[in-house]
């Protein structure tokens, strides 16, 4: 089993910026990527990045790339999601997931396994 608390949201202006922490524990050793969703009140949950744990190789969506950073600290087994230039379109829920399959695909939702509880973040304009 393994545990996800996400930390660090709260409400910003725009263009501010904020950074998002995920701690992991349990069998960590089992995570294959760890991923940020969000969900935005009356919107579906969407993909915003992502990143395998071994190699470090991430993935942005195109709302995300340029403005959003995803990092990981191994010893910590914490991984980040670095913020800025944010708009009131990211005002949502972030949520922390972890996939234990090596999926090809780490767009889709179905593809992680545990899901942390999320955490506010609001973006005033």
């Amino acid at each position: 089993q393994v545990q996800l608390v996400e930390s660090g949201g709260g409400l910003v202006q725009a263009g501010g910026s904020l950074r998002l922490s995920c701690a992991a524990s349990g069998r960590t050793r089992s995570n294959s990527a760890m991923a940020w969703f969000r969900q935005a009140p009356g919107k579906e949950r969407e993909f915003v990045t992502a990143i395998r744990w071994s190699s470090g190789i991430t993935y942005y969506s195109d709302s995300a790339k340029g403005r959003f950073t995803i990092s990981r600290d191994n010893a910590k087994n914490t991984v980040y999601l670095q913020m800025s230039s944010l708009k009131p379109d990211d005002t949502a829920v972030y949520y922390c997931a972890a996939a234990l399959s090596r999926a090809v695909n780490l767009y889709l939702l179905r593809n992680y396994d545990y899901w942390g509880p999320g955490t506010q973040v609001t973006v005033s304009s």
